[in-house]
């Protein structure tokens, strides 16, 4: 029977088991140029020595005012690649794989003198008005999605992740809620994500699956909900997704259709229903930290992999712990083996 700690395999991906570490920004470049520092180091490292099968770094963005702020990490340039190597090859050493975040903020750049985004709408009342994007500079970004996985994968990356949901650029393309243009990108609101993903995949080498985070319900009045995700999830899956990373929101102020939830595995049905629509890979995530309900969801064939995020924050070896509760054999580092039980 397969459970959280049965090993999971998609083309060249082998994972010891189906606990990820989700993005997570960090906000600690502090000379601002992108490069990770000694606390990405750290912070990724401490996770896979604390069992995590997969761990994918936040949020990385493929040019300056791609940033959410001039704290986040970066691929827009070479020299952001050797320190990204080294958390990949120390990681590597303790069984665990990674995946790399790579995005663009668009109207939610927050330090970006003027934001870009599909249409000039801003995401409060506090925020910048972004600018439209031209048809030409949607094509720049475009090729600069394709670069940074470029880099990505000459860092040595097991996987990739393309930046869809909580209102990121991708996510303001596809949402009719922020997305008014009247030329090709208007028309076809997935269009603009297709040609990302297709541009990435070109990249990539054969056997490595892309994933893909979705936001599969929006909570603004006139927001999309299941049934639109599912149709532009379709196209991206055409287009080259391999997995999709289910997540909700982040487009707007929560008001019309509901609000996220605030139980355990609350986004749980959509993950589901995108992989049964789709009969696709997913990854689960939102308050799965308890590790009978991580395990129930893989075992409940819910979700092939479950993303626990806030849990790993407070303690880098959630995984090994998750195996001495559920009675779960896993590899405990030598060092450690005397804070656990025989297993």
């Amino acid at each position: 029977m397969t459970d959280l700690f049965t090993p999971y395999q998609l083309k060249g991906l082998t994972l010891k088991n189906r606990v990820v570490l989700p993005p997570m920004c960090q906000y600690s470049v502090e000379k601002k140029d992108g490069i990770a520092t000694e606390w990405h180091y750290v912070h990724y490292v401490s996770r896979a020595v604390g069992g995590a099968g997969l761990i994918i770094i936040e949020m990385t963005d493929i040019e300056p005012d791609g940033r959410t702020t001039d704290f986040d990490l970066g691929l827009r340039s070479d020299e952001q690649i050797p320190p990204l190597a080294r958390i990949v090859e120390a990681a590597h050493q303790y069984g665990a794989k990674v995946g790399i975040q790579i995005a663009h903020a668009g109207r939610k750049a927050e330090d970006a003198a003027v934001p870009v985004a599909p249409s000039a709408i801003p995401f409060n009342a506090q925020s910048k008005t972004p600018k439209a994007l031209s048809t030409d500079e949607i094509k720049q970004l475009v090729e600069k999605f394709r670069l940074a996985v470029r880099r990505a994968v000459k860092a040595g990356f097991d996987t990739i992740e393309i930046h869809g949901a909580h209102g990121y650029l991708i996510h303001q393309f596809q949402s009719p809620y922020t997305n008014h243009r009247t030329d090709e990108y208007g028309k076809d609101l997935p269009k603009f994500g297709r040609e990302v993903i297709q541009a990435v995949k070109s990249e990539l080498p054969g056997n490595m699956p892309l994933i893909l985070r979705i936001s599969a319900k929006e909570y603004v009045e006139g927001g999309y909900g299941i049934k639109e995700s599912i149709a532009f999830s379709k196209e991206y899956q055409k287009a080259g997704v391999d997995i999709f990373h289910v997540s909700s929101g982040g487009e707007g102020p929560i008001g019309g259709d509901g609000k996220p939830g605030t139980h355990a595995g609350y986004q749980l049905p959509l993950a589901r229903e995108i992989k049964e629509a789709l009969n696709v890979p997913v990854i689960a995530v939102g308050k799965l930290e308890e590790p009978q309900l991580a395990n129930a969801v893989i075992g409940n064939e819910e979700a092939d992999l479950v993303a626990v995020g806030r849990g790993q924050l407070r303690n880098p070896y959630w995984t090994l712990e998750a195996a001495v509760k559920l009675n779960k054999k896993t590899n405990i580092p030598v060092q450690y083996a005397y804070g656990f039980p025989r297993m």
